[in-house]
């Protein structure tokens, strides 16, 4: 009956342990950048020259800072803030207003550069990747959207 008591808390010693384990492994890191909730539909007949893959553009007005959306090849698109994540501010962001860039573009207030592909920092005083959007495409609509 002993051995079986000890057993009994061994168990309730470790199960603890094993669940606050279990808890840190699942944390996501939170993005800097507020979370601002917002649908953005673009017709890519009339942006033809985005559908080129390594092209980007900035489009101001939607999300904290503005989206950047990256054409990783034809049909596949990723989408970002362009709020820089070492400023937080929505003077310092990467990309400039309806400008087709390429894949990286510069924070020009901390020159942190990111790429496109991920959204990471390459250089600068960043440490965190650019907040992502969601994407998706149905024919000629590109959905751009965070909610």
């Amino acid at each position: 009956m002993r051995e079986l008591g000890l057993r009994i808390a061994k168990y309730f010693l470790v199960l603890p342990i094993f669940l606050a384990g279990s808890f840190s492994c699942d944390k996501i890191e939170e993005s800097v950048i507020p979370d601002v909730q917002f649908t953005y539909t673009i017709d890519l007949t009339v942006y033809n020259e985005f559908s080129v893959p390594g092209n980007s553009i900035y489009i101001q007005g939607i999300g904290y800072g503005g989206v950047i959306v990256y054409c990783e090849l034809p049909g596949s698109y990723y989408a970002y803030d362009a709020a820089c994540t070492h400023e937080v501010s929505k003077s310092c962001f990467v990309g400039e207003p309806g400008v087709i860039g390429s894949i990286t573009g510069e924070c020009p207030c901390c020159e942190s550069q990111y790429v496109f592909i991920g959204g990471a920092p390459t250089s600068g005083p960043a440490k965190q990747a650019l907040r992502p959007y969601n994407v998706s495409v149905s024919g000629n609509i590109m959905r751009i959207y965070n909610n």
